[in-house]
């Protein structure tokens, strides 16, 4: 049976205290993506600058200061390298399984060839799409 997986990236306003992860980010763009990955994926994960992969219900982390915009390749190369063992780790690198990415090309460029070739599915619903776009796409869909 094929599970769908989100993947949604980290914003970069905070609450001002430490939250679980899925309450750290507080923008209506991210609570647009995690009502979508939450309505409709079997499960949801957050991509996170500083941590890499993050259990939306996990232990309560510190707001932090990090993006992967504007980093070297070099840097978003090992970012991206952490990701993919840590999505090895809780066995989202099947054939049974969909990747959904919510996010920008900041956060899966590096990533999607060092994943492309353990047999998962990956879907990126809104690639190319401005940023505005983005908002208006989850708007309608959740």
């Amino acid at each position: 049976m094929t599970r769908e997986i989100g993947l949604v990236s980290c914003v970069k306003t905070k609450r001002d205290e430490p939250a679980t992860p899925k309450n750290l980010y507080t923008p209506d763009y991210f609570e647009k993506m995690r009502s979508y990955a939450e309505q409709h994926h079997d499960d949801w994960w957050i991509l996170s600058a500083k941590h890499g992969l993050l259990d939306p219900d996990g232990e309560p982390i510190e707001p932090y200061n990090e993006t992967l915009t504007g980093l070297s390749v070099a840097k978003k190369r090992e970012w991206s390298e952490k990701v993919a063992e840590q999505l090895d780790n809780e066995r989202l690198l099947t054939e049974e399984t969909t990747l959904v990415l919510h996010a920008g090309k900041d956060y899966y460029g590096e990533l999607l060839p060092l994943i492309e070739d353990s047999g998962v599915t990956i879907e990126i619903p809104t690639e190319g799409l401005y940023i505005g776009e983005k908002k208006a796409w989850y708007t309608e869909r959740v």
